[in-house]
């Protein structure tokens, strides 16, 4: 599956048939719709519902006090998987029992486990709002594409995972600003019915915006996926929540969706890398800093260099703020990240670029310095999972030469 205007150097012939199946999801999850309409420049997308939670929350008297415990304070809640490193995986859950340890066991037959790990945990307040306990705990060595039973804090439900293949063919799910709709509900219902092996994520999760009862309803709402299959996400505007002289900016992001930072080199959980079968991901940080005498820009160049495109032929990006965009929201947003970074991602050769942000979908063709270049990346506006915002309709016209 080959970008348009492609002239350059290609990943080895092995490669082309996968492009990941990243493509294959992109669109359908960009524009899903409940009501099954036709999609298009005409599309008109009925109301959203708001999910309870978010509409218990948004009335609430304080919406940044703790939610109401669960059945059992002990139960996980929340569960997500993640990758963390080679052969690795994080399991993160919350409880509301201080008590329960940060254990996982584990093994590749129901109810048989033949592993234990343990971990760390964390919490934090947030105002008049205090989270429960959020655990992080690390397992493996993990076979490639396999099955495994996990249990969470030594009791509860059992959950299962699957990890990804250590070869391709490798299906990615790629969805940006989520949110917290009957929107939302439509798009991961298309992604559970697709086999897929990952989900990528560019920024904008729950749209808690501060009140951190959505924090905690956007994780019982995705749950059901990502506890079965890993997401890898990185930070958007709506992650901020940055509180002038009280509240420095993604306190609630950072302690509930750890990612693997440490294990790539990075000093920050807002730009990390890792690899899954054939590809090489990075995830940047449209809200830290990116100019060349920023810790990421290092980074990047550091992590940049040490990738061996023999064993990941593929090199995709992802980043929350697109740096070609010819919707009117968001214009010029992505103009100074571009300037600073776009000659480092040129001169590695990167296949992908990713972004959200902009509630619509967009496709260039290969671009480098705001022109059409067959040695440039293809750029992908993937910014309408389901958020209550709504879509962005109007394009620039004529649209660009891109």
């Amino acid at each position: 599956m080959e970008p348009p205007g492609a002239a350059r150097r290609r990943p080895p012939a092995m490669a082309a048939p996968a492009l990941l199946t990243l493509l294959l999801l992109l669109l359908t999850l960009a524009l899903s719709s409940a009501s099954g309409a036709p999609v298009g420049e005409d599309y008109v997308r009925p109301p959203a519902r708001p999910r309870a939670g978010q509409r218990k929350a948004l009335l609430g008297l304080f919406p940044w006090s703790k939610k109401k415990a669960s059945a059992s304070a002990s139960d996980p809640q929340q569960v997500h998987i993640s990758l963390s490193g080679e052969k690795h995986m994080r399991i993160t859950w919350v409880t509301d029992d201080n008590s329960v340890p940060s254990v996982v066991d584990y093994g590749t037959k129901s109810n048989a486990y033949t592993s234990s790990s343990n971990g760390e945990s964390t919490s934090y307040s947030y105002l008049m709002y205090s989270s429960g306990k959020i655990h992080h705990v690390v397992i493996g060595p993990l076979e490639d594409n396999t099955i495994y039973y996990y249990r969470c804090g030594g009791r509860g439900s059992e959950f299962q995972l699957k990890t990804p293949p250590s070869q391709f063919p490798l299906s990615l799910a790629v969805v940006g600003d989520l949110g917290q709709t009957s929107w939302t509900t439509s798009t991961l219902n298309h992604i559970k019915q697709c086999e897929y092996d990952m989900l990528l994520l560019p920024g904008d999760l729950s749209y808690a915006d501060y009140m951190q009862h959505l924090w905690d309803s956007f994780g019982e709402l995705v749950e059901p996926l990502a506890s079965t299959r890993p997401w890898m996400v990185t930070q958007g505007n709506h992650e901020k929540e940055r509180i002038p002289f009280f509240k420095s900016g993604f306190q609630s992001y950072n302690a509930r969706w750890k990612m693997p930072y440490e294990e790539s080199g990075s000093t920050s959980n807002l730009y990390y890398s890792f690899e899954v079968a054939g590809v090489h991901v990075i995830m940047l940080g449209s809200y830290t800093d990116y100019d060349e005498s920023s810790d990421q820009y290092a980074w990047l160049k550091s992590d940049l260099a040490n990738i061996d495109r023999k064993r990941t032929p593929w090199l995709v990006v992802l980043l929350h703020v697109p740096w070609y965009n010819s919707n009117w929201a968001h214009q010029g947003e992505g103009d100074s990240m571009m300037s600073a970074m776009e000659p480092l991602l040129h001169a590695a050769h990167v296949d992908i670029i990713i972004s959200g942000h902009v509630h619509a979908y967009e496709r260039t063709e290969r671009v480098y310095k705001g022109g059409v270049n067959p040695c440039g990346a293809v750029h992908i506006t993937i910014g309408d999972g389901g958020n209550r915002e709504g879509l962005a309709r109007r394009y620039l016209c004529p649209p660009p030469h891109c």
